[in-house]
């Protein structure tokens, strides 16, 4: 059977076939169907390229990361991919923007590959509610939970971001901080930001002291230059800080170059305390004050829920796993 074969059997042009074999996007949904079950009806097979993409697509398990530069996610992506592959799946990476919208990735990702499963690291849940539906395999939020969604194929691993954010805010205060700077994203767009945020909050309730988001609030894309950035702006706006909160490592480091750009001595004059806990922050001078989220946890159970429902199905999963306080050498008592 030839190209043309498919072409007539289904009622389509050959190079709508060709887009269909090629996984092409230009194609409606309906087309391709079409085409499709011509193709597996005559068990038709291009060349050996076109079988890997078949096997692909019928085994394959996708990854969607959503930050570039987000060190945290590289370390996870390894180890994600090392237990995807010794579960027998091939891994079907995918790095987005931070501001970019993962379901329409997940969609295209759906319709030209076919995946059994997808892993979703960094998402805005706001996203989720509005247009997961049409999703139907199973998929597992890593790092973010969506415990309140109640979407019937949708899991999740994370970080008591709330508690985690609150005990950081909560150890600086210990310390005799109370101006403290934050650093953190957009929490419109990034959930994590948002819980982090909620934690910040509930830390001033408890201790009872003003917080004004307005000054002290600085926000920042997950990035080195993000953090530096940021921290320049905070410094302009409350210059009688003595501590940094950052929501993320990378910004705490970029925080770290600004503050000593100005001049300024880290801890000495300035404590700065990050969040996620990558491995770069120990090599640090200083080494990094930050929370420890357990990237070997969050990634072992991640991949088990999602084979574990590929093969078996099942309810949905909501785990929390527990973080970790590294004191490190950016921080301490306020002078």
């Amino acid at each position: 059977m030839t190209i043309k074969d498919i072409a007539r059997l289904s009622g389509c042009g050959v190079g709508t076939v060709s887009r269909v074999l090629n996984n092409r996007p230009e194609v409606s949904e309906e087309t391709r169907t079409r085409v499709l079950e011509v193709v597996e009806a005559h068990h038709f097979q291009r060349n050996n390229n076109a079988r890997h993409l078949k096997q692909q697509a019928s085994s394959g398990v996708a990854i969607i990361v959503k930050g570039s530069q987000n060190m945290l996610f590289a370390d996870l992506v390894e180890r994600i991919q090392a237990r995807i592959k010794d579960g027998g799946h091939p891994c079907l990476l995918y790095y987005i923007d931070e501001d970019d919208n993962e379901i329409e990735q997940a969609l295209q990702v759906c319709r030209e590959r076919r995946p059994l499963g997808i892993l979703f690291l960094g998402s805005n849940l706001r996203l989720f509610q509005s247009g997961f539906s049409p999703i139907t395999i199973p998929c597992v939020l890593v790092t973010n939970s969506a415990a309140n969604l109640s979407l019937p194929n949708l899991s999740s691993v994370s970080t008591d971001d709330i508690g985690a954010a609150r005990q950081a805010v909560e150890y600086l205060m210990s310390l005799g901080h109370q101006i403290i700077g934050i650093l953190g994203g957009r929490v419109e767009q990034s959930n994590a930001a948002q819980a982090r945020l909620t934690g910040v909050l509930q830390a001033y309730q408890n201790r009872r002291l003003p917080l004004s988001l307005e000054q002290h609030y600085e926000t920042a894309r997950f990035t080195v230059e993000g953090g530096y950035e940021a921290m320049e702006r905070l410094l302009d706006k409350l210059p009688r800080l003595t501590a940094v909160f950052a929501m993320s490592d990378v910004q705490a480091l970029g925080a770290v170059r600004a503050l000593r750009d100005r001049g300024l001595a880290v801890p000495g004059d300035i404590s700065v305390l990050g969040f996620d806990g990558i491995r770069l922050g120990q090599f640090t001078v200083p080494r990094l004050a930050t929370v420890r989220q357990d990237g070997e946890g969050l990634a072992r159970r991640s991949v088990e829920l999602l084979l574990h429902q590929i093969r078996d199905g099942g309810a949905p999963v909501h785990e929390l796993i527990p973080h970790e306080l590294l004191v490190g050498e950016s921080v301490t008592k306020r002078k």
